[in-house]
């Protein structure tokens, strides 16, 4: 065969590559190359009994003597790359199956998600939900996947060059995973078990995978070494490692994703909450007064719809809980431990309330809030019939994925508050994503300290006894909301026509109440707002200034005044560590 032909082989590109890096390393390029023009040089025989040597006890070679490719000019590299990222998709998805089948709570990459939420600071929990928003859990499971893909390369490579180096990065890698999943709410140690088996699966595949890639660069080298003809042992050798990296890999993703498609299905939660029929309110709220929605374009609606309402809490994953098997315990320094179940708390006298919930992450001028009408069952009924003991100041509550808010006694007791248990939200029971089946509604308090989702327990202590997950992270402990109010409409450097024009917004002030909103254009005097009707105090207002605007560019501020008459601060403050202050002030350009 010519060289031509030989060049027209679609293997000599990486063989070509592979041989030379081989052969190279071997501190015997020139021999090789003589041998393959025509067996000049010495010892021929002595040349192909060194480069048949196959090295299977690792993918690695010697170093010692030749040269080898830079790391990624060496197409070795990107094919070790791949099979260390084969082996972690064969972790991840053998896990999901063995989970699935056992029943345990062993998904080791969302377990990996959780135990980082519980490690963050505050401070650093603040700037990603200010930079990404809601979303802030995609972007920690995207930025999760990249690190694991990343490693997993590494793994690759470095089992490739340095065997067997590259799977113990691999299984400490898992093992962390493991311990993590250990960490979670309710499990044990029986739910590492789909995580190691995991863990062997994808180790055995990458010393395999390393080995086969190991045995195509050896065979390119022979055959470049004596002229092969196409189809020889290199093909064989790369279609034996094409074939056990890639096909394990789609097979093993294939599998991990019904695997997880199955074992959300198999809990019919979703199915469940559609079956189920909301009884009727004991007391029932006045509707919003038709004055309550300005129907002004850019304001948000009064009553905030489910599908739009925030989502901030510290599941990666929304809980499936049957509510057939949901229970609520009451302990703690109470003289009777309460047990409550699904249907026994629907069949108590339910009432409902609208009330405004924000999360204490929202700055100033921010969308980390809503409104809503909740049905529930007040939390001092529930509290009166365990039996608070004297000395305690505070509720531990507890969700099902372990988040807990220390939420003070007092609040909780009041009979003027509509602190609730809550099963319903705007008409339909609660959206998984929100807490379904049961959640806390405490209006005048920050979510951290209060709406508590998907809540199991309410632990009656002190505040000198316990520490909630947030205030364990150096967050106040009561987390009162403070008053405040938004521009809306016109957006910040937004453009807008001259002449008359609506700057309007929401205010808040839950469980006191707005009485006035008041707008300054530039530096000139505070102008009053129209304010909305409200169902009551412990819901947001929209409010209304018509400004004459006049052509350039406009700073607009906004500031609220209680219904104690107590103007909203105008110290600015972030949101650490129990919440931000400040009028929220917009540019706009008019012209």
């Amino acid at each position: 065969m010519s060289t031509d032909d030989e060049r027209a082989d679609p293997a000599t590109t990486w063989d070509a590559l592979a041989a030379d890096a081989s052969v190279g390393e071997r501190g015997d390029v020139r021999s090789s190359t003589a041998t393959a023009r025509g067996g000049e040089g010495p010892g021929a025989d002595d040349t192909d009994a060194r480069t048949a040597s196959p090295g299977r006890n690792s993918g690695s070679r010697d170093l010692d003597a030749g040269r080898r490719p830079p790391l990624f000019r060496d197409p070795a590299t990107w094919w070790a790359a791949l099979a260390g990222i084969v082996s972690a998709i064969v972790v991840l998805a053998v896990a999901e199956v063995i989970a699935v089948f056992l029943g345990l709570a062993g998904s080791p990459l969302f377990a990996v998600g959780a135990w980082v939420i519980d490690l963050v600071p505050g401070w650093l929990k603040d700037a990603v939900i200010q930079a990404f928003g809601t979303a802030d859990k995609v972007v920690l499971l995207g930025v999760l996947a990249v690190v694991v893909l990343l490693l997993a390369a590494a793994a690759g490579i470095v089992q490739f060059r340095r065997a067997p180096w590259g799977v113990v990065i691999l299984v400490a890698v898992s093992a962390l995973a493991a311990v993590a999943v250990t960490t979670r709410p309710e499990a044990t140690g029986v739910d590492a078990i789909p995580t190691v088996v995991g863990m062997i699966a994808g180790a055995v595949l990458l010393r395999q995978a390393v080995r086969a890639l190991a045995d195509w660069r050896e065979s390119a080298a022979r055959e470049r070494g004596t002229v092969a003809r196409s189809g020889g042992l290199a093909q064989l050798d790369r279609r034996k490692f094409l074939g056990l990296t890639l096909i394990a890999g789609v097979a093993a993703a294939a599998a991990g994703a019904g695997a997880r498609a199955f074992n959300q299905a198999v809990t019919y939660v979703s199915d469940l909450r559609a079956k189920i029929t909301l009884p009727a309110a004991a007391t029932t709220e006045a509707p919003a007064p038709a004055g309550a929605d300005l129907d002004i374009d850019g304001v948000v609606s009064y009553i905030t719809p489910n599908e739009e309402f925030y989502r901030i809490d510290t599941a990666l994953q929304v809980p499936n809980i049957d509510p057939d098997a949901w229970s609520l315990k009451v302990t703690g320094m109470v003289d009777r431990e309460v047990e409550i179940t699904f249907d026994e708390l629907l069949a108590k006298p339910l009432i409902e309330h609208t009330t405004t919930l924000a999360c204490v992450s929202n700055e100033v001028g921010g969308t980390l809030i809503g409104n809503a009408v909740w049905l529930g069952y007040p939390i001092r009924e529930v509290l009166a019939e365990a039996g608070v003991q004297a000395g305690a100041d505070m509720v531990l509550s507890r969700s099902q994925d372990g988040f807990t808010a220390s939420t003070p006694l007092e609040v909780l007791q009041d009979e003027g508050r509509e602190a609730l248990l809550a099963v319903g939200m705007n008409g339909e029971p609660l959206p998984l994503e929100h807490g379904f089946p049961v959640r806390m509604v405490v209006p005048g308090l920050y979510g951290y300290v209060s709406a508590t989702k998907w809540v199991v327990e309410l632990s009656v202590t002190t505040f000198a006894a316990e520490a909630a997950y947030w205030t364990d992270r150096g967050w106040g402990e009561r987390g009162p909301i403070k008053q405040s109010s938004r521009i809306d409409t016109p957006r910040q450097l937004g453009k807008i026509a001259p002449g008359r024009t609506a700057v309007a917004g929401v205010a808040w002030a839950q469980h006191t109440g707005i009485r006035g909103v008041d707008v300054r254009i530039d530096d000139g005097p505070w102008q009053p707002a129209r304010l909305a009707d409200t169902v009551g105090p412990d819901t947001w207002v929209q409010w209304v200034y018509e400004w004459d605007a006049a052509a350039g560019q406009h700073q607009v501020q906004v500031r609220s005044t209680d219904a104690t008459g107590q103007p909203q601060t105008e110290a600015l403050a972030g949101v650490l560590p129990d919440g931000a202050t400040g009028l929220h002030t917009i540019t706009v350009n008019v012209g």
